[in-house]
């Protein structure tokens, strides 16, 4: 792998099924160990139950307040500077439950890919 510099393009910005938006700031099969997302709940939403199978992800909340909820733990408020790690297969959701939007890199190993993500919304 060569090094590179890639910015952060807000164009590229999409909004998911899981209801939040995404701008992917780093996810290629060049660096094929992580990938880093920016995620961003507006408020009063909560994500859908979901699962990422053999991908181990961190949230670092960069600003905003909300309610994360990973597998059987119970619910914990997080904010600026707070760091949630799920494991693989691991059930997880977070609740904006602020007046102001909740935004949060998502990092994960390997680098995500959606065919890894699993919807759990409705089993739960």
């Amino acid at each position: 792998m060569q090094p590179f510099i890639k910015r952060r393009n807000a164009s590229l910005s999409y909004f998911t099924e899981e209801l939040c938006s995404i701008n992917e700031l780093s996810n290629t099969p060049l660096d094929a160990a992580v990938s880093i997302a920016e995620a961003t709940v507006a408020p009063g939403i909560t994500t859908r139950w979901h699962v990422l199978h053999g991908i181990v992800e961190r949230y670092v909340i960069q600003s905003g307040n909300g309610l994360v909820e990973v597998g059987d733990l119970a619910p914990q408020h997080i904010g600026p500077g707070a760091v949630v790690v799920i494991p693989a297969g691991c059930r997880q959701r977070i609740t904006n439950n602020s007046s102001t939007p909740l935004v949060f890199l998502a990092i994960c190993s390997p680098r995500f890919e959606q065919r890894f993500y699993q919807d759990v919304d409705a089993q739960q």
